[in-house]
Formats: C-alpha cells, structure tokens, sequence
C-alpha cells in the first residue's frame, strides 16, 4: 500500500519546488498546473503577489486559434499563446516552476512552446 496518495505526493513535489522557485519582476515565476482534461499556465510575481499573464485550454484565445482538447498540442497551443502575452509585457526570462508534475509530454511541450516564442528559462 503507498504511504501516500498520488495527489499527496504531487504536493509534497510542489512544496519542494516553491522553496527555490520564487517569482521576481525581473524574472517571475511562469507555474503550469494540469488536469486530465485542461492545462493551465500563469506568469506571476510573487513579490507582488500578481498574475502578469495567465492561458489555459478553456481561454477565449485558445478557442479562437482553433484549440481543442487537452492533450500535448493543446499544451503547445497554450504555451505559444503565453510566449506571446509576456513578450507582449516585456518580459524577457521567466523561473518554470513545473508545479510536482513530472518535466514530460504536456508540461514539455508548453515549456517548449514558450521559449520557442523568446522568453528565456
């Protein structure tokens, strides 16, 4: 029997992650949270506490360029959307904070999308 739960241990990633992931307005945090069905992605800062840009597969943009689903090219669609909106801001360089999920398939492939749109990890 596991000692703790899928969710429990995705946590516990995550908890992990945040003590050396922190989000400046020089480089905030660019955090990616996904579900069976959706992927979600902010850029944040976290001096401030404010969401700077944020794209998701249920996003009015998303669904206007077409997107359906969310599997790995709706990720990639997600991750082209965000790379637009912070070069948009002036953002250069952001911190990936990949949230316990495992750097693979969905995550990697919005990750990829953004820094092929010129935001620096």
């Amino acid at each position: 029997m596991a000692r703790w739960s899928r969710q429990e241990s995705r946590n516990r990633r995550a908890r992990r992650i945040r003590k050396k992931v922190f989000g400046t307005p020089g480089r905030p945090r660019l955090t990616v949270f996904r579900t069976s069905r959706h992927i979600y992605a902010q850029v944040i800062d976290d001096v401030q506490g404010r969401t700077l840009a944020s794209a998701s597969s249920l996003s009015p943009a998303f669904r206007e360029r077409g997107g359906k689903g969310g599997g790995v090219e709706a990720a990639r669609l997600v991750g082209e959307i965000l790379g637009d909106s912070t070069k948009e801001q002036g953002i250069e360089a952001v911190a990936f904070d990949r949230n316990g999920f495992q750097y693979h398939g969905r995550v990697a492939a919005l990750a990829d999308a953004v820094r092929e749109k010129g935001v620096r990890f």
